[in-house]
Formats: structure tokens, C-alpha cells, sequence
């Protein structure tokens, strides 16, 4: 799905991945980043944020915490990131962006309130008092009051599985008042998780009822004597639907996918951000007419269901905007993702070596993936910014591991 848009409106990121796996630049299993596409993306987010009095944090989980994406972020205007965990609110901050919010969606270890209090977040999400008495006592060590948001649920919300816990919503003003009870935190506000999702059937982004949630715990908190409630309303992000989310109170947004171009919806519409990330990999050899291609990233978002995986198989000098698209078959969601196959017909042949680009909905830090930041595509003059792990660091290399050991290469 995402590889047709790719092919119609970045066709330069596809030609540029090609050209740098063949002269060895990019290794396989590999996402490449149009650095100066999610600068763009991200400054489309920010002045529409801005217009609308949001304040947007950047989701970097999904393109593996890339630092050079990270700063491709922050000239595009989105200064803090969101950390889905510590992890993520720790490689990020090591990329360049402030941080903005963490907690959310994954609660911060007990034993570890120090090292996120460290990280000095604007915000931190907390899913009970026990919970905000630890973020306290950490935020009380490092000489400030740290600035807490309550997940809040009530009947007929929607959460993935797994993702339930906080605060109950009818109960959001005694909360409020109890939170501000405990040393070293203060209520700032509010979140949930999706605000927003994909609607398949009428392919639109439609609000969740976890959006009128938060706006009826807003009206609440304000009919308490709060103001200035923060308001956190993630999901389905882009700028396309922030003044639906401002128009319900909301004051933060958190894109992630909308810095690629990867959100549900712009599989569907054009919207104005574009398409800015690829997954390269090649050919490792041939087997009873299937081409089996190298994996370790092949991990495919599923939010957008059953869809059929397709790439191209690019041979030397071809050029991938013409290259034929082929059917995948992706490993079985309980394998380990080695390969996958492309079955070839007496037409189609491939070769060892041979690039293979995808184009899906990534998200990079739950694999063995590398990601590659490609800088001056918009130029014509492409150049690769560094090779980075799925978790933001730099990849270990042979020299890197022999030297552990004492030893040259």
C-alpha cells in the first residue's frame, strides 16, 4: 500500500535506497528516511499545531529513534519528543529532542523514577498514586516539581489489549485534588490512548470515545476552579485532524507516523505530508522458484489489517519506479523473521545480491532493523547522514567486537 505511495510521490527516496545498497552504502535490512521530506512533515505539523494553540511532541519509536531524523524533526519546529517508554524518552533525548512527555504509554519502573526524573520531562503520565509518589520522590531528589498527567478511562473507551490502567474519569476532580497532595508532583492534566483511529469502512480518521472522555473530564476539572489543564490526546496523528482534536480541548498531540507519512490515513488520501520512509533488503539466494530475501525489520504494522505485502526486486542499474511489483510471503507472525519469499513466475528472475525495497507502515524498534537517514534528496544531491540500530545507537561493528575481546581485525 504504502510502496505506490512511495513510487508516486517520493520516487527519489526509492532511487536513492536502490543506488546506495548497491554501492554498499546501506546494508540490507534496512529502513532509509527521507530526512528532508520529515523535516518538512514536521514543520507541516508545527505551524498547524501552532495555529491551533497544540503543542506537539514527536513519537520516534516508529523510525527506530533515528538521531539524524530526530534533528530533521527539530529544524522542522517539534523541539520534545514523546518516549513510549524510558528507553524511548532516553534515545530520543540523546538524539537531540527535549523531553516532552513519558509514561505513556508504558508506566516509568519503580526503580528507575531517577533516571527519568533526570531526563527533566515536561510531563509524566501516571496511572495511580503510587506512581506519582515515586515520580515525586524523584523529581523531589533532582530539586523540582514535576508536572503529572493522569490516564483516564471511562465505560466504552477503547484500549488496545494491554494497554488498560489509570485513573477512572468520573472521579478525575478527587483525583486531581489527591495528586496534589503528594510531594514533589502537581496535576497538569490529562491523557488517553487512541484519541484517534482509522476507519477502514468510511476510510476517514474518526474519534475515539476516549476523546469525549477527555473533554468531559476537561469540563469537569474547569468547573472545579482548574485552568490551564493540559489536555494529551494521541492517535492517527497528523495535521489534518488536529483542529478536530483542538476543538475537543486537547493541547498536546503527539505525531509519529505522521513525520513519515505512514499514519492509516495517508494510505488512503494525500494528505500534506509525504511519504518518508522505505525498508531495503536483497536477495540472499533462490529456492524451489521462490527468491528468499533477507529480513530482521520485516515487522508490518497491523493496524491497517490483512493487507498484502508487495516489493520490488531492483538488478543492477534498473530503475525501481518501473520495476515490477511482487506479492511477499511475509513469516508466520510466531516465526522469527529471517527471510521472506517472493515467488517468482517463469517470467521474473532474481539474483543473489539483488536490492529488494518495501514500502509499509514500520515500526522499527520492536526489530533487528538499521535505519539510514538519506539527507539532500530535495537538492538531487543524496548523501547517507549514518547508519543507526533500532534503538537509536550506533551498530556494532566487526572492528568494535574484536576490540572487546583484545583483538584486531
Amino acid at each position: 500500500m504504502f510502496l505506490d505511495l512511495l513510487r508516486r510521490r517520493n520516487p527519489a527516496l526509492l532511487r536513492a535506497a536502490a543506488n546506495f545498497h548497491q554501492s554498499g552504502q546501506i546494508p540490507a535490512n534496512t529502513y532509509v528516511i527521507d530526512l528532508d521530506a520529515v523535516q518538512r512533515n514536521a514543520q507541516a505539523i508545527s505551524r498547524e499545531a501552532a495555529r491551533l494553540s497544540l503543542t506537539p511532541f514527536a513519537m520516534t519509536k516508529q523510525i527506530g529513534r533515528n538521531p539524524d531524523a530526530s534533528r530533521a524533526t527539530a529544524a522542522g519546529g517539534i523541539h520534545n519528543a514523546v518516549g513510549v517508554d524510558l528507553e524511548c524518552a532516553i534515545a530520543a533525548s540523546a538524539g537531540g529532542l527535549g523531553t516532552g512527555h513519558l509514561g505513556h504509554l508504558v508506566q516509568i519502573p519503580t526503580h528507575r523514577a531517577a533516571e527519568a526524573a533526570a531526563l527533566e520531562p515536561l510531563y509524566w503520565t501516571v496511572f495511580s498514586e503510587t506512581k506519582a509518589t515515586e515520580a515525586g520522590a524523584a523529581a523531589i531528589a533532582h530539586d523540582r516539581v514535576q508536572d503529572v498527567l493522569l490516564r483516564i478511562s471511562a465505560p466504552g473507551d477503547r484500549f488496545y489489549r494491554g494497554h488498560e490502567g489509570g485513573f477512572e474519569a468520573a472521579d478525575v476532580v478527587n483525583a486531581a485534588d489527591r495528586i496534589d497532595r503528594i510531594p514533589g508532583v502537581r496535576f497538569a492534566g490529562i491523557t488517553t490512548f487512541p484519541a484517534t483511529l482509522f476507519d477502514a469502512a468510511s476510510g476517514t480518521a474518526r474519534s475515539t470515545p476516549n476523546l469525549a472522555t477527555l473533554t468531559a473530564a476537561l469540563k469537569a476539572l474547569e468547573g472545579a476552579g482548574r485552568r490551564n489543564v493540559q489536555v494529551n490526546a494521541p492517535g492517527t496523528t497528523s495535521a489534518s485532524i488536529l483542529a478536530t482534536l483542538a476543538e475537543a480541548g486537547a493541547t498536546q498531540v503527539e505525531p509519529g507516523h505522521g513525520l513519515t507519512g505512514t499514519t492509516p490515513l495517508h494510505a488512503v488520501q494525500d494528505l500534506v505530508e509525504e511519504p518518508a520512509i522505505a525498508y531495503v533488503s536483497e536477495v540472499s539466494h533462490l529456492w524451489n522458484d521462490d527468491a528468499y530475501v533477507f529480513g530482521g525489520g520485516l515487522y508490518v504494522d497491523p493496524v491497517l489489517g490483512g493487507s498484502v505485502t508487495t516489493a520490488l526486486i531492483v538488478m543492477p542499474d534498473a530503475d525501481p519506479i518501473t520495476a515490477p511489483k511482487l506479492r511477499v510471503d511475509m513469516p508466520a507472525a510466531d516465526a522469527i523473521d529471517y527471510y521472506a519469499t517472493i515467488p517468482l513466475s517463469t517470467t521474473e528472475r532474481a539474483n543473489p545480491g539483488d536490492t529488494v525495497v518495501f514500502g509499509f507502515r514500520p515500526q522499527v524498534f520492536v526489530t533487528r532493523g538499521l535505519t539510514a537517514g538519506i539527507a539532500g534528496l530535495s537538492t538531487g544531491a543524496p548523501t547517507v547522514a549514518g547508519i543507526w540500530s533500532a534503538d537509536g545507537s550506533v551498530p556494532l561493528t566487526i572492528s568494535d567486537a574484536l576490540a572487546n575481546h583484545g583483538r584486531t581485525a
